[in-house]
């Protein structure tokens, strides 16, 4: 009995599962089409702009179907993604990256450049000693290349037989009494290279001084000495070269990225090894040929040298420094050198990162400088990025251009250049939102004035660098002609905002 009542209660429950699944198969049934239809509807809702392999973004279909790359159906972009113009990561994804934000700061920077200079003599401070007249080398005095020499010290001691007849027949007019005469005779002892004081002391003694010691005219270091005993020199010959010492110049090598720091009277401070007190110079000179091998530029600072302390092929220590300058800086790493450009992410809202191209300028500690693309304030993807960049790239997403780094054409008329200054009058540029108007322009090279005129109808191409706008490229396209008197407003030089 109990067996029979077990087995009842055995199929009942059978039966009441069975009905169950067939219930809820037919509710699912019922609701599928449904939920199918609302997805359908959602899809349809959002425009689709074009289709696009993932593997290969930057090609563009109009139509849905499979990708001729790889064996894998073309992906919707639709227009409200292209709108948002950036990457969205969540975050729990921010917290499993580690991603980390900096912000771009600006900051006042007296930036400063340390390299290794080395003292040369001054070429600007020589002397060249040489013969008044001819004659015969009788003795050199004690003297040979290197010594430091003092300002009339003797040098040699010449034997000159055109001054001994020139100087008798002085005498013999003198003692005519006929002034003219002793004039002419005595212009003559100064033609043939005699001083004033020899020609005093002929005049006097009444003998001839056929010999004449050659004294060195300024104190300094003996370069060259080019006189032997028992040499014939002719009129004009050279005997000595002596530099002066008492002015040195240094000349220090500067890495070629930072040339753009230097500038002609840029203060620098010299440490000599075994000083305390740096000296002070400025530079004279930045040098035009720059080191292949090396990549460097050559500059020369000059200063005074008291005491002869400083000595030619001496190494200092040279410290160039520069006006503080308002810079906008961002971390190093938070930038994607790509090879053609530099990237960074810029964080926006809703956990939205934004590409955009930068132009950097020096590099200062771990910290990047640029010059355009940023701005103060902003915060960008400092860790991770790379990681974002790829997700960038996967989407086709481009970074934002940077307008400073672009180049702009237009036609214009010359109406004056000066050195590397060219002044147009210039059609409007619609990129920039410039009207017609007449600006300065700096040439990127000289050569590119080359046989213009002013008058000149041309057409260029400029781009920003700095504060200024910079001619890359000329084209004429016409003859001299008047200028556009519908050129509009002047601009004396950049452009209106």
């Amino acid at each position: 009995m109990n067996n029979k009542i077990v087995l009842t209660r055995s199929l009942l429950a059978l039966a009441l599962l069975a009905l169950g699944v067939a219930g809820g198969y037919q509710l699912a049934s019922r609701k599928q089409p449904a939920a199918t239809a609302a997805a359908s509807a959602g899809e349809a809702e959002r425009k689709v702009l074009y289709w696009y392999d993932p593997m290969v973004p930057t090609q563009k279909f109009d139509q849905p179907g499979k990708s001729p790359f790889m064996d894998m159906q073309l992906v919707p972009r639709y227009a409200d993604e292209a709108q948002e113009g950036g990457v969205s990561v969540s975050p729990q994804a921010q917290q499993s990256l580690g991603l980390r934000l900096a912000t771009v700061e600006q900051r006042g920077i007296a930036s400063s450049i340390e390299v290794l200079g080395t003292v040369q003599l001054s070429e600007r401070d020589i002397s060249i000693v040489q013969a008044r007249a001819s004659g015969f080398v009788e003795r050199v005095y004690p003297l040979a290349p290197g010594d430091v020499v003092v300002a009339g010290a003797p040098l040699v001691e010449l034997l000159l037989p055109e001054w001994e007849g020139a100087q008798r027949e002085y005498l013999a007019v003198k003692a005519l009494q006929d002034e003219t005469l002793r004039q002419a005779a005595r212009q003559r002892l100064r033609l043939l290279g005699m001083t004033d004081a020899v020609i005093a002391q002929v005049e006097q003694s009444g003998t001839v001084q056929a010999r004449s010691t050659v004294r060195l005219p300024r104190a300094g270091l003996l370069a060259e000495l080019m006189v032997r005993p028992g040499m014939t020199v002719s009129a004009g010959m050279s005997l000595a070269r002596v530099n002066g010492l008492g002015t040195v110049w240094v000349e220090a090598a500067v890495p070629q990225a930072q040339g753009p720091l230097l500038r002609v009277g840029q203060p620098a401070e010299l440490l000599l090894p075994g000083e305390a007190t740096p000296r002070r110079a400025k530079i004279s000179a930045i040098l035009p040929q720059a080191s292949a091998e090396a990549r460097t530029l050559r500059v020369r600072l000059e200063l005074p040298n008291p005491g002869l302390r400083l000595r030619e092929g001496m190494s200092l220590a040279v410290r160039l420094q520069s006006a503080t300058e308002q810079l906008l800086l961002v971390p190093s790493e938070a930038v994607i050198r790509t090879g053609r450009r530099a990237l960074a992410y810029v964080a926006e809202d809703s956990g939205r990162y934004r590409p955009v191209e930068l132009e950097l300028g020096q590099e200062i500690d771990d910290q990047l400088v640029v010059r355009s693309g940023l701005q103060a304030g902003q915060q960008v993807v400092a860790s991770a990025q790379f990681l974002i960049d790829s997700e960038a790239s996967l989407r086709g997403l481009q970074p934002t251009p940077n307008a400073a780094t672009s180049s702009h054409s237009t036609n214009g008329v010359i109406e004056a250049f000066e050195g590397d200054q060219l002044t147009l009058n210039h059609e409007p540029v619609p990129a920039l939102k410039w009207p017609a108007m007449t600006m300065g322009f700096r040439l990127a090279e000289p050569a590119l004035a080359k046989g213009l005129r002013t008058g000149q109808r041309l057409r260029f191409s400029f781009m920003q660098r700095g504060d200024d706008y910079v001619i890359t490229g000329i084209e004429p396209t016409g003859p001299v002609g008047p200028v556009d008197p519908h050129a509009g407003h002047k601009a004396a030089s950049g452009a209106s905002q």
